[in-house]
């Protein structure tokens, strides 16, 4: 084994640092497209070189190896900007699907139904068909905006309880109103 001492190391090192800092940097930019963490990532790559080079087989490529692990910086960061684009273009869909959800509302919202004989009598039906306690409750939190824990409070129940009472009240209006959707919502969803 050839025995190589510090300085000589430190000066083929300086020399392929000089060498290929410059051009290992441009092409770290046209990838990732930011100068500081293109520079950020080729140092990197030069650091575990030197950190790695005790290990490595004699006759290494040192460009080649700092070049790949530069490369692997560089799939690693792009592949979470993908990640992170897909999650940002999901988040616009939901949020797409939820503006045109609303606009179709709007634009189906006819207020005379709001105020019909038809709605109101499928509202008292409904109301009427639910369990007493659940109706208590749903009555206690939609017609005298009571909030959930002020409720448990006047019943001594939990907010859980009171909760599932609002919830199984909801499906049950949902249900009855499923012709007058828009309705539904403006009349009964907090």
């Amino acid at each position: 084994m050839e025995y190589i001492d510090k300085s000589e190391a430190l000066a083929s090192f300086s020399e392929v640092y000089q060498k290929y800092r410059g051009p290992f940097t441009r092409m770290a930019i046209s990838y990732v497209g930011d100068k500081s963490i293109a520079e950020d990532f080729v140092t990197d790559s030069f650091v575990a070189y030197w950190e790695n080079r005790s290990r490595l087989p004699q006759g290494t490529n040192i460009p080649a190896y700092i070049l790949v692990s530069l490369k692997n910086k560089c799939l690693t960061y792009l592949t979470h900007l993908r990640k992170e684009q897909e999650i940002i273009d999901s988040m616009k869909s939901q949020y797409q699907w939820e503006l045109d959800f609303q606009i179709a509302s709007l634009e189906a919202c006819n207020p005379q139904e709001i105020f019909s004989e038809e709605v109101w009598r499928l509202v008292n039906e409904a109301i009427r068909s639910l369990p007493d306690k659940t109706k208590e409750i749903f009555l206690l939190s939609r017609m005298e905006n009571l909030t959930n824990r002020e409720i448990a409070e006047q019943l001594d129940i939990s907010i859980k309880t009171v909760e599932f009472h609002i919830g199984r009240a909801l499906k049950v209006m949902r249900v009855a109103l499923k012709d007058y959707l828009p309705l539904f919502f403006l009349l009964f969803v907090k």
